[in-house]
């Protein structure tokens, strides 16, 4: 079952769409930002500091993984439209009430399609996690290209690759949840709206950790550099809580709806 989700997914021109959007702003930023790296690692000092950005000196290494980890997380305001898309398809042309025709267990029927959605979430954050570390290794080649397989790299790319695949589950059940896709993409935008304006998080970080783009910023940024509202690990506990909560929402209301 979960592999003909996986394929109904492969099929949907307007997911392939969206990705190739998504790959195409990211090779964009990235290549504008690949000349200025390769200018900064050339200039690195003795001592071993870097300023990626002016009048902010830090030591190389780390500056240039959180670099590479934040430039794959710039594309977390966009990788849950995917999520999205896959799930506002279902509520087009009564898609879902001929799924349930063929797979009238909705509790099965959910469980597959989230697997599925995360089975091509996973494929979408890889990519973007390579192109990030590609256009790093043009920077740091002629300095240490085994920055980019240290474990700090790992772990950071890693974190994002969990990050893109949980915010991604969050779009696709909260779709599922409104059933439609313009509603599904104004939630999300308003979700990570709370975060970008950082209003929330003046008054009440506490509450502003809560939310998706917010506990994202909490595990992937380096907290030195960065003002950040959460631990890491209480930053893991919100991201896989809100997809756990979104898709029982949508499982519970799928049971008791009708398929339409």
């Amino acid at each position: 079952m979960t592999g003909a989700e996986l394929t109904k997914i492969l099929t949907l021109r307007s997911v392939w769409i969206v990705t190739g959007v998504i790959l195409a702003l990211h090779l964009l930023v990235s290549y504008l930002n690949v000349g200025t790296n390769i200018e900064a690692v050339h200039a690195i000092t003795p001592n071993g500091t870097i300023e990626l950005f002016a009048d902010d000196p830090q030591p190389a290494g780390r500056a240039l993984i959180d670099f590479l980890v934040a430039s794959s997380f710039q594309m977390g305001l966009f990788l849950p439209s995917l999520g999205v898309v896959i799930a506002g398809q279902e509520f087009r042309t009564s898609q879902l009430g001929q799924t349930l025709l063929a797979v009238p267990h909705r509790g099965r029927l959910i469980v597959a399609k989230t697997v599925a959605t995360a089975v091509y979430l996973l494929f979408a954050a890889l990519v973007v996690a390579g192109a990030s570390t590609a256009f790093m290794y043009a920077a740091v080649r002629d300095w240490n290209p085994g920055l980019l397989m240290s474990p700090e790299a790992w772990l950071g790319q890693g974190r994002f690759v969990v990050f893109a695949v949980l915010t991604g589950l969050i779009g696709f059940a909260v779709t599922m949840i409104v059933r439609s896709t313009l509603a599904g993409v104004a939630v999300i935008v308003g979700l990570a709206t709370v975060t970008m304006t950082q209003l929330l998080a003046a008054f009440s970080p506490a509450l502003d950790a809560l939310f998706p783009l917010s506990a994202g910023r909490n595990l992937l940024l380096d907290p030195v550099a960065n003002r950040l509202s959460a631990s890491p690990v209480h930053a893991m506990a919100v991201l896989v809580a809100w997809p756990l909560v979104t898709t029982a929402v949508a499982a519970f209301l799928l049971a008791r709806r009708d398929a339409r």
